[in-house]
């Protein structure tokens, strides 16, 4: 395989970021991803979702907004490998290789936007659970048509779950949010907008029980107060009680990480040179979780990591609109 300047681990929001930033800088680039299509977590997991914090969209599907991206972060013709595991970081005289269970990729330089790691979805831990995936039964929702006049049970407490409350308003037919408590995990903005929809929340309540044959027809509540049972019809279920994430063979590369997160200075440089780490994978004080500030870590990361590669290059690259691009 062919050196690159860079190669960046990740194809979210980030990582494309990083690959448009880096190209604009006249750096050659590869991604690696073990997803089978980019995006991150804006097309694997919450496509019709709303984003509201990107500059210059007031809102913007989340699929949208990854076809944007993807478009911005492949203008400049990187190299892209999809489905493959960065399982092995390894020391060379030009600088690191990658090594995936597929092969060896050689670069000077690496980002690392892995967002959170490779993820699951926190799963209800009921009998049958596996079954109903597919039958009625959703960890989060990939075509909003699916559910059309649905009778639509949501589980969560947390911003995923009033999202698709609200976002479900204009396809669904009744609409139900079940969160175990009265305390809620999601912007008070949110919060409120359900509470005067349609949508009919159902607090103290735990799923405990799925019915049907072929597909969903219903489940079972617990008053998580009383313990009292309840039979609730429904067609579909939507589940967003959480995931839980892993760095995956990255926690074997000699970085430092605390707290599951790659712990970077203020160049987003890790404790090994030349490796960075930008977006939710990256801890230093104060880190803001947000596509909006991880897009200007991407830009930072690989300006230094431009100087560091060609130590007579500007830090600061001047204005692209001053650049015909």
């Amino acid at each position: 395989m062919n050196t690159v300047d860079v190669t960046i681990i990740g194809g979210g929001p980030c990582g494309l970021f990083a690959a448009f930033y880096a190209g604009l800088r006249g750096m050659s680039v590869r991604i690696v991803d073990s997803l089978s299509e980019l995006g991150g977590q804006l097309t694997a997991l919450y496509p019709e979702k709303y984003v509201y914090d990107m500059p210059g969209f007031p809102k913007v599907l989340a699929k949208d907004l990854a076809k944007n991206l993807i478009e911005q972060g492949t203008q400049f013709n990187p190299e892209i490998v999809l489905e493959e595991t960065a399982n092995q970081l390894e020391k060379t005289d030009e600088g690191y290789a990658i090594r995936t269970e597929a092969g060896v990729y050689p670069t000077r330089t690496v980002i690392i936007s892995a967002g959170a790691g490779a993820f699951s979805p926190t799963k209800l831990g009921v009998e049958n659970e596996e079954h109903y995936i597919g039958r009625g039964l959703m960890y989060g929702v990939r075509d909003k048509k699916s559910l059309e006049g649905k009778r639509v049970a949501i589980v969560g407490g947390g911003d995923s779950a009033f999202d698709w409350a609200l976002n479900l308003l204009d396809t669904a037919g009744p609409i139900s949010l079940i969160h175990r408590r009265d305390v809620f995990k999601a912007h008070e903005d949110s919060v409120h907008q359900v509470q005067n929809s349609r949508v009919e929340m159902h607090l103290w309540r735990a799923v405990k029980a799925l019915h049907g044959t072929d597909k969903l027809e219903g489940i079972t509540l617990e008053n998580t107060q009383t313990k009292e049972l309840q039979e609730f019809p429904c067609d579909a279920i939507v589940v967003n009680i959480g995931f839980k994430s892993s760095l995956g063979p990255i926690k074997d590369w000699g970085l430092d990480i605390q707290k599951n997160q790659v712990v970077v200075d203020h160049k987003f440089e890790t404790n090994l040179p030349g490796v960075f780490a930008i977006g939710d994978v990256c801890s230093f004080a104060e880190k803001l979780k947000l596509i909006a500030t991880g897009v200007g870590e991407a830009a930072t990361a690989v300006c230094f990591a431009k100087t560091r590669l060609d130590p007579d290059a500007k830090l600061f690259p001047g204005h692209s609109s001053d650049r015909d691009l």
